[in-house]
């Protein structure tokens, strides 16, 4: 898909702030830091539409990214942050949980995961999450840049079986240094916005 058209919509934390136009949605769940922004911005081919922080914990709404009038890219608070309060983090937890379960133009989920590390026990949650309510999704593994290709296997199957992963289709090596996985994931994403 060639975006020609790219924007941040709306920041919401409840249904109410959900746009109405009925667009398909592609929900990016993933803990702090992973690099869902930096994914968006490689996909649209825009250095800083989706913010990007050093500071862990910054996305504190679902944050609408409008993608050739045609889909949205919600990015989701990312979790797992540790200086973020319990009351807080429980108030993300329901506001996620809505929109997941809830929401029926949210089509797929992709669950961000950092290729160098072995997934966390929140990823694991998130996974087992987003299969109890039945949501399609893909892992992306981001940062694959980070890690020499003679070891991608290894890391590959690490995730893989960490995570019960049913097969190797349900999850992409992706770096938005690199471009690789860009293809993979777009080839995806048209096929979901197909459906």
């Amino acid at each position: 898909m060639h975006v020609q058209d790219a924007e941040i919509v709306m920041s919401a934390v409840d249904p109410k702030q959900y746009p109405g136009t009925g667009f398909p949605e592609i929900a990016l769940a993933g803990r702090s830091n992973v690099g869902k922004s930096s994914f968006i911005n490689k996909l649209i081919n825009r250095k800083a539409l989706a913010r990007t922080s050093s500071k862990p914990g910054k996305t504190q709404t679902l944050n609408f990214y409008l993608i050739n009038n045609f889909f949205y890219f919600v990015d989701v608070p990312g979790y797992g942050y540790a200086k973020v309060s319990k009351t807080e983090r429980a108030k993300w937890g329901r506001m996620m949980e809505t929109y997941f379960t809830q929401r029926d133009q949210m089509k797929h989920v992709f669950l961000v995961v950092d290729f160098r590390h072995e997934p966390t026990i929140d990823d694991i949650q998130m996974k087992d999450f987003i299969e109890y309510y039945d949501i399609p999704y893909t892992v992306v593994a981001t940062k694959a840049d980070k890690i020499p290709r003679g070891k991608w296997n290894q890391h590959f199957y690490q995730i893989k079986k960490a995570l019960n992963l049913p097969s190797d289709e349900s999850l992409i090596l992706f770096s938005s240094e690199t471009g690789e996985g860009f293809d993979k994931a777009w080839k995806l994403i048209e096929d979901i916005l197909e459906d």
